[in-house]
C-alpha cells in the first residue's frame, strides 16, 4: 500500500460516488482542505447514477468547490439498482478509475447501508490494493453512523462553504427531510467534538489501512 506521509505529495485525488450530491456531503470540506494544502493536486469525481437533471447540480458544486481542478465524470447507471449492474460497474472501475493510479481515495463508508453506497465501497477495496482510501461518511435514515478513526477539523469560512454549496448547487434535494442545514451543521459539529476541532467542527472518515 502507498504512504500517505504528512509530508508526502499529493498529485492525483480520486472521489466515488453513487449519486449527485454523495462526494459534497460526504467529504467537501477535506476536499477543500487537500485543494489548499497541496495547489498542484487534480481531482477527479466519478458519479455513478447521475441523471440528466441532476449531473447539472454537481457540476456546479464541483466548480464551486474546486474550480477548473476538478474533472467531473457522471454515469448513468442506474440509481438503486447498482449492484445488480454489477459487471458493467465493475468494468468501468477497471477500465476508466483504476488508470488514474490515485495517490488518495475517497469512497462510501463499506458497511453504510445504502444499497447504492456499499456496493461502491467494495468495489474501490477490490480494484485499489495499494492506495491510501478513506471512507465518506453520509447521515440518512438507515442511522449507520458508526466510529469513524481520523478526523479533518475544518474553519469556520470551510463549513459554511460546504453547507452554503449543497443548500443553493441541489435544488432537487430541497423537498428531502433530511437534506437541510441543521442536519449538515449537526453532523459536523458532533465530529468535531470528538476531535477537539479548534471550530467545533470536522468531517470523519474510515481508514481501514493507512501506512505513514
Amino acid at each position: 500500500m502507498k504512504s500517505l506521509g504528512i509530508a508526502g505529495e499529493v498529485s492525483t485525488v480520486l472521489c466515488i460516488g453513487a449519486h449527485c450530491d454523495d462526494i459534497e456531503i460526504g467529504c467537501a470540506g477535506a476536499l477543500r482542505s487537500l485543494s489548499e494544502r497541496y495547489p498542484q493536486a487534480r481531482f477527479h469525481w466519478a458519479i455513478l447514477a447521475g441523471d440528466n437533471d441532476r449531473e447539472p447540480e454537481s457540476r456546479r458544486a464541483a466548480e464551486r468547490l474546486l474550480g477548473e481542478r476538478c474533472t467531473l465524470d457522471v454515469q448513468r447507471f442506474r440509481g438503486s439498482y447498482l449492484r445488480y449492474e454489477g459487471a458493467e460497474v465493475k468494468d468501468y472501475f477497471e477500465a476508466v478509475l483504476k488508470p488514474l493510479a490515485p495517490d488518495l481515495i475517497f469512497t462510501h463508508y463499506l458497511h453504510d447501508r445504502h444499497q447504492d453506497h456499499n456496493f461502491p465501497a467494495e468495489l474501490t477495496w477490490n480494484t485499489f490494493r495499494n492506495h491510501t482510501i478513506l471512507e465518506y461518511e453520509i447521515p440518512k435514515y438507515e442511522g449507520d453512523l458508526a466510529h469513524p478513526n481520523l478526523y479533518v477539523p475544518l474553519d469556520d469560512k470551510t463549513v459554511t462553504r460546504k453547507v452554503d454549496m449543497l443548500m443553493e448547487c441541489f435544488p432537487s434535494q430541497q423537498s428531502r427531510t433530511w437534506f437541510c442545514r441543521d442536519v449538515f451543521l449537526a453532523h459536523m459539529r458532533l465530529r468535531g467534538m470528538e476531535c477537539n476541532a479548534p471550530s467545533g467542527y470536522a468531517e470523519a472518515f474510515h481508514g481501514r489501512k493507512l501506512v505513514l
